[in-house]
């Protein structure tokens, strides 16, 4: 099978394709900066390809007989629907690591013309949102008339330049929620609960997060919450406010894209992330799950080369990772480890 990573050059790409190599796999390598892209595909002995998303006739020749995309430049409220268009155009199979609440809506919209092309179109591959997906499927299949759900994670390692860029982006929009199966905005931090991860109980709050989108296409769950731990008081996210200031939201994303590195191999090789989920059912019946495994990055360079491995062969159309793979996926990934309690 031929496929092409998108975004190679970007601090997960070359993660992802520094692992595809190390395995043996012969990834495609584009993206729009020859100066960054020849260098790793000289050092990869990986065929590459230059290409822009601004022309979509660029990128259908760039895909030229690619069976399956791994998209990994973001932010994808911005790359997402270019690529995907070109993939629904032409009969290719489209994966990316995106965590963004508009993107999974933006593509679950195309679930008709991607079932009708044959395609699958299978956002969130990574750490964004596979563990958190197969968390809240498995408590849905012990909890099945669940109409409340809770999601928080916890990461260690620190944050790439793209995915701290993405996050100021997010933090412009406000916060989300999901509630009677509708979407709604309410202020950043303005939910708070008790999540009890297995090295032990935080006070997180909500925040917008991917799963807002996709775990009611996996569960059906009308009501759903996300959240992390947030290592400043609570009031300090009622700033995130001034973040919907156009020019000023780009101005710090110009300045983050400067000073933020991502992860170095220590940190990389040593972090760690949590997630904690809750169901509960209009009875009041609850039910939790845990998750351990390694940082956000490796998780994800693991997840995309496993899923993209299994491609063609999963189901087509619109997918989030547990409807494609099943909720028992992310137990799968090395070094993850999946707890779900008793219910109570």
């Amino acid at each position: 099978m031929t496929w092409l990573l998108y975004g190679a050059t970007g601090y997960t790409g070359r993660l992802i394709a520094r692992r595809a190599a190390a395995l043996g796999q012969r990834p495609v390598l584009a993206g729009r900066n020859a100066a960054k892209l020849v260098p790793l595909a000289a050092e990869l002995g990986l065929e590459h390809r230059v290409f822009g998303l601004g022309d979509p006739v660029a990128i259908r020749h760039g895909l030229d007989g690619v069976e399956t995309v791994a998209h990994c430049a973001g932010p994808f409220a911005r790359t997402a629907l270019p690529m995907a268009t070109a993939c629904l155009d032409s009969g290719t199979h489209y994966v990316d690591i995106t965590g963004e609440i508009d993107v999974f809506e933006s593509l679950h919209a195309l679930d008709a013309r991607a079932e009708k092309a044959g395609i699958t179109l299978l956002p969130g591959a990574g750490f964004d949102v596979v563990p958190t997906d197969c968390v809240a499927a498995l408590l849905a299949a012990r909890l099945p008339d669940a109409t409340q759900l809770d999601l928080a994670f916890l990461i260690g390692g620190g944050a790439s330049p793209g995915t701290a860029r993405t996050a100021l982006e997010g933090m412009g929009v406000g916060g989300r929620i999901r509630t009677g199966g509708e979407i709604r905005t309410v202020p950043v931090g303005s939910r708070q609960v008790q999540a009890a991860f297995p090295s032990g109980t935080r006070k997180v709050v909500s925040i917008p997060w991917g799963d807002v989108s996709t775990a009611y296409y996996s569960t059906g769950i009308p009501d759903v919450t996300t959240y992390t731990y947030v290592p400043v008081p609570t009031p300090a996210l009622a700033a995130s406010r001034l973040l919907r200031v156009g020019p000023l939201r780009g101005a710090l994303a110009g300045v983050v894209g400067k000073l933020v590195r991502g992860p170095g191999e220590r940190a990389l090789s040593g972090s760690r992330s949590e997630v904690w989920g809750r169901a509960r059912d209009a009875a009041g019946n609850t039910v939790t799950a845990t998750l351990t495994g390694p940082g956000p990055y490796g998780m994800t360079a693991d997840s995309v080369l496993r899923i993209v491995g299994r491609l063609p062969g999963l189901p087509t159309g619109f997918q989030t990772p547990s409807l494609a793979l099943g909720a028992d996926y992310a137990g799968t990934l090395d070094g993850v480890t999946v707890t779900v309690e008793a219910l109570g």
